[in-house]
């Protein structure tokens, strides 16, 4: 009778934290940084990121298996520490920010790869008026609670794109063509 009680117990509890896990979540922005790097003369990174941008996952499983994943960024949100070079990122040359204001994101399929709480995450990406379909490396770094009590999980996207791809001509002579992209993500569970 005993191990007929551990076991209920044990199975409810494996129950609660499988139905814990799907559900909608929302990117916790003071803990979550969108950014990029791309080598500049073929000898050193340059860093950047947006300072704005919104992101909502919604968890059909107790993993991120079979997740949807949704992103918008702020163009004009473009930031790598030097304002004359922002400005310019914002223009017609790359981001075109006027026309273009958003970059978008949308998953068609998030599977679980190889390696434990490791996802291919195949969607696609708008940048610059131009959509591609792409794919990127997810992993779910852990779970947790928030200072208020509330579920969160973290999660690090990566992955690379071309400029060329989304009609980004020549930004400068020295850029390459490959971006690398780079998403550490806190979300809450709404």
């Amino acid at each position: 009778m005993k191990n007929l009680l551990v076991g209920l117990v044990g199975a409810f509890a494996l129950f609660s934290f499988v139905v814990s896990q799907a559900g909608v979540w929302s990117v916790d922005g003071a803990h979550s940084r969108l950014g990029f790097t791309i080598l500049h003369n073929g000898i050193t990174n340059v860093h950047g990121n947006f300072g704005k941008f919104t992101m909502e996952v919604t968890t059909p499983n107790a993993d991120f298996t079979g997740a949807t994943i949704i992103l918008n960024a702020d163009a004009a949100s473009v930031n790598t520490g030097i304002e004359a070079r922002d400005n310019h990122l914002r223009t017609a040359d790359c981001f075109d920010a006027e026309k273009h204001p958003s970059i978008s994101f949308k998953s068609t399929s998030v599977t679980a790869a190889k390696a434990k709480g490791t996802y291919i995450i195949e969607g696609e990406l708008t940048m610059h008026g131009t959509t591609k379909k792409v794919v990127f490396n997810g992993v779910h770094t852990g779970n947790g609670k928030n200072y208020k009590g509330t579920e969160v999980a973290g999660l690090q996207i990566t992955g690379a794109v071309k400029r060329s791809e989304f009609g980004m001509g020549e930004v400068s002579p020295g850029l390459a063509d490959e971006v690398k992209l780079q998403a550490d993500l806190e979300i809450a569970k709404n």
